[in-house]
């Protein structure tokens, strides 16, 4: 007896509907990284309050930390809450940065509905062979299937990079056209981490390259980009984490108004993992420091739930402009 499961058993949809009405609509589908409970609930209940398409996300090793199975039932509670909060919310659970092809047929059999292969750290015809290799398997369940081209600097759970490399536009459609993947995931400045750019005092972090988005936009016109490493790094809460004993100096992110000319182009998935993590910080040692009494998690991880709300509903209206699009 076969203990594979199909997504939309689960409740689920792949990225294909939602990535032509993000593209026909000139917004962005959020992609939001989750490692626990209190993430995912603040994720559904934000994009239910701003009536907002998502994509919830893990890595490899989020998957790791909270169990394939409990994670294919976490996904199925989140589209039954979003049901019962009266939204029928289309939910999206995709794999961020897979590293082989086990690990994405692994995603496929256990119901996730979409999966990204990383390849990019490969040569180019190497990068070719597994993303194909992926894509043939997904496609048979209709999953649907992220690549990448170009290299993000920084560090992201197992993902590691010293610099980044851009996207070379040149290779895109035959990138596209020889693996048959769903989106692309493209460097053109962003980074992974709290720590995106070392800036001297006062300078300000370099634009992204937008005429290198462009220029694929032209050659692979109609196709989703996806853009990684896309976290603002809010800095109140790097302050707020700072003021209550975090060492966090330094960190800085990519600006709002960037990310909102990127979702009204071909972007349109902008995965945020950093902010999540700086804010549910954030607020645990604000409370517990204002609370040195208090041990029930519950009120701790329940105060940085609230602040995560209230940060995706800001993303979801002022950045994606995903807001009022279900």
């Amino acid at each position: 007896m076969s203990d594979k499961v199909h997504y939309s058993d689960l409740g689920l949809v792949n990225t294909r509907d939602m990535f032509a009405k993000a593209m026909a609509g000139g917004y962005a589908i959020p992609a939001y990284n989750f490692n626990n409970l209190e993430q995912l609930q603040a994720i559904v209940t934000a994009c239910v309050e701003s009536r907002s398409p998502v994509i919830i996300q893990v890595s490899k090793g989020a998957r790791e930390y909270a169990n394939a199975t409990m994670l294919r039932y976490m996904a199925m509670g989140a589209v039954k809450m979003a049901n019962e909060m009266g939204v029928d919310l289309p939910v999206c659970l995709h794999l961020d940065h897979g590293d082989s092809f086990e690990v994405c047929k692994s995603c496929v059999d256990n119901g996730f509905s979409s999966v990204m292969i990383d390849g990019s750290h490969l040569p180019f015809e190497e990068n070719v062979a597994l993303t194909k290799k992926v894509v043939e398997y997904a496609h048979q369940f209709d999953v649907t299937v992220e690549g990448e081209l170009g290299v993000l600097a920084g560090i992201e759970d197992d993902v590691v990079a010293e610099k980044s490399t851009y996207t070379k536009p040149e290779e895109v459609e035959d990138f596209v056209k020889k693996t048959g993947v769903d989106s692309l995931a493209i460097s053109i400045g962003t980074s992974h981490g709290a720590f995106k750019f070392k800036l001297k005092e006062g300078e300000e972090a370099p634009p992204l390259r937008f005429d290198i988005l462009e220029e694929i936009e032209k050659r692979i016109p109609g196709f989703p980009i996806v853009l990684h490493g896309a976290s603002s790094v809010v800095q109140d809460y790097v302050a707020l984490i700072n003021q209550y004993g975090g060492k966090m100096e330094g960190a800085v992110g990519v600006s709002e108004e960037q990310l909102r000319r990127a979702a009204k182009s071909a972007v349109c998935k902008i995965n945020i993992d950093s902010d999540g993590r700086l804010v549910v910080t954030a607020k645990v040692r604000e409370y517990l420091a204002n609370n040195p009494g208090e041990f029930d998690p519950r009120k701790y991880l329940g105060a940085a739930r609230k602040e995560l709300i209230k940060l995706l509903n800001h993303k979801n209206e002022a950045v994606l402009g995903s807001a009022g699009k279900v």
